[in-house]
This record gives C-alpha cells, structure tokens and sequence, in this order.
C-alpha cells in the first residue's frame, strides 16, 4: 500500500462549516503521536495556525478562519505521512509542518526530501539547505557547510555517513576534529588515542549512538570500521573507500583543512563542518575555514552549503539568541 493510500485511509477530514472543521485520525498510535503528550503538540499547532482546536476520543475540531484552518489540516496531512515514513513524531515536526519557508507539496509524501532510514530512526531535511545538504553528502565528494549550531551540519553527515556504512557502500567512516584546547599535542593526556580524543568529538558521539544504538557503534569501532582521528594524525595518509567528517573546522588552520581535503582517494567522500561565529583559537585570524570557502567557492566538484538561523532545528530559542548575537555584532561594527 502506497504512502498517499495510507494517508487516506488514516484520515477523514469532514467541514462543518466555513469556520470549523472535524478531523479523524483511524489509527490510535498515530493519533496519541500527533497530539503528544499532554496534548502538547496540538497545542502547539493550534498556537502557530492560529486556531482553536478541540480533542475528544480520535477527533479533532478545529476553528478559526478558512485560511488557518486550511493551514492546520496541511499540518496534520504532513504529520500522518511523517508518521507513516518513520514511525515517529519530534517537536520539531510541529513546527516544520507549517514553516512557511519549506516548500510543502500538497503535505504528501514528496513532501520528505532527501529521507535518511537509520536502524533506529528516520532522518528528515526540516529546511531547503538541509535538503540541499543532505543531496551533497549524497552526491558530491568533498562537502562544505557552514553555520551556526543547531542546524544539522554534524548530525546529517554523521548519518549519511554511517548509513553508507551499514549499506557496504564504503569501508570506513572516519571521525576528526582539531583538538584546540590541547594544541593538537595529546600525548601528556592518559589514556589511548581514542580516550584522549573522545571528549572532542563528544557531539558525534552522540549523533552516532542515538540513530544507531552505542551497541552497534562501539562494535564498529572496536573493528575499526568507524575511526576515531585527530587532525594532526590525518597528514601523509590516503584516505580511500571512506567518508571522513572533518567537525569543528573553523578551529582548523588554511594548511590543516588543505592537508584534510588532500587526503581524498578512491570512492571517498569528505566532508568539512564548521561555526565561523564560535572559533576557539588564540588568532582567530589563523581559522581556515573562511579562507578556504573563498579559495574553493569556484570549483563545481566541491559543494559549499551555508547555513544561518533559519535552519536551526535545536530548541527555537536557539534561533533567537543567534539573531540577537547577530544583531549586537552588527551594531557593534556600525
């Protein structure tokens, strides 16, 4: 069965009037999904259409101006295909369901650009250059995005990443990322190589276990189909068959993201993620990042993807304090 023909037969949509609306959701999980608890994503959702929404047994009334109403039924479309594609509901659904900047066809299934299947979730673009990156990471080589925390650069790659993995497509995904606050120089730190790096790459850690379980991770690290590296031990290497992330490249120097980007070999992609707004060495003007944009912006096998507040898919206050940082920082050079 067709995801469209799943949509139709989980919904019934009946007008009341020009001003009120009844929707029936069939399937309970579903259902109890699309409210949350408490009812919190309903209300939610009633709060950004600007609706009154009422919730009894598997019925919604939904009142307000045929326009918003309008709007919060392409809402709850959006949710059952979500539902259907993965089996799940996040917060960040409600609000990407009515995002007026994320071309929506219809709230069909279509409407799910660019879909990564993890064992344990789906992975979904919330923004068009999330699609835009996901696609890149698909299908260029060499990747470059840049922006502001919360949108995703490290996350999507990580899944992009290990799902080619899963997928025998590569033999390797390697994790690196410059180690500033001990000066590249980690010998003097107990521990292996990969304890003294662990608390770098905490973030991917974390991206890793929650789409794969630290179970299935951990195995593949300890087979060494997923490495861990620092920076500085990427020189004089080749890096073939693997997809290599390198995060937190605007603490990465010109030289280092050169060296990085030279590595490529045979059925590799790489990828180079970075915050220019959040660069943690001594000189900032030694971070490459920027520099390295501007030195690879003309060369069409290389995908360069910048993201900005507007795709920031963590909490929306996230989006806020950017914007106001912003805004000082500009008012600060005027």
């Amino acid at each position: 069965m067709s995801e469209i023909s799943k949509l139709e037969q989980n919904l019934v949509i009946k007008k009341i009037d020009n001003q009120t609306v009844n929707i029936s959701i069939n399937d309970n999980e579903m259902l109890m999904s699309i409210v949350g608890q408490f009812d919190q994503n309903l209300k939610h959702l009633s709060k950004l259409t600007k609706t009154v929404v009422y919730f009894r047994g598997n019925s919604i009334t939904c009142k307000g101006n045929e326009e918003n109403i309008n709007t919060f039924c392409e809402a709850i479309k959006f949710l059952i295909n979500k539902y259907i594609l993965t089996n799940i509901i996040e917060k960040g659904d409600i609000i990407l369901s009515v995002k007026e900047n994320f071309e929506i066809e219809q709230s069909n299934v279509k409407s799910f650009k660019q879909l990564i299947k993890t064992p344990r979730k789906s992975v979904i673009a919330r923004s068009e250059k999330q699609s835009d990156y996901i696609k890149a990471l698909k299908e260029n080589d060499i990747v470059m995005s840049l922006g502001p925390a919360g949108t995703g650069k490290s996350f999507l790659a990580v899944s992009v990443g290990v799902t080619l993995l899963m997928e025998k497509k590569i033999e390797r995904v390697i994790l690196s990322r410059p180690a500033v606050e001990a000066g590249e120089k980690l010998g003097f730190l107990p521990g292996d190589m990969k304890e003294k790096v662990d608390p770098y790459l905490r973030p991917l850690y974390d991206a890793l276990y929650e789409l794969f379980g630290a179970d299935k991770i951990d195995k593949k690290i300890e087979s060494g189909e997923i490495e861990i590296a620092p920076l500085a031990f990427m020189r004089g290497r080749t890096l073939k068959n693997c997809f290599a992330i390198l995060d937190e490249a605007q603490n990465a120097t010109e030289t280092q993201i050169k060296m990085f980007l030279t590595r490529i070999g045979e059925n590799s992609k790489l990828v180079v993620n970075g915050d220019p707004s959040q660069i943690d060495l001594l000189n900032k003007s030694h971070s490459g990042l920027i520099k390295s944009r501007e030195i690879l912006k003309d060369l069409k096998e290389i995908k360069i993807i910048e993201f900005d507040h507007n795709d920031v898919v963590r909490h929306p206050l996230v989006s806020k304090i950017i914007r106001a940082y912003q805004k000082k920082s500009t008012d600060d050079k005027s």
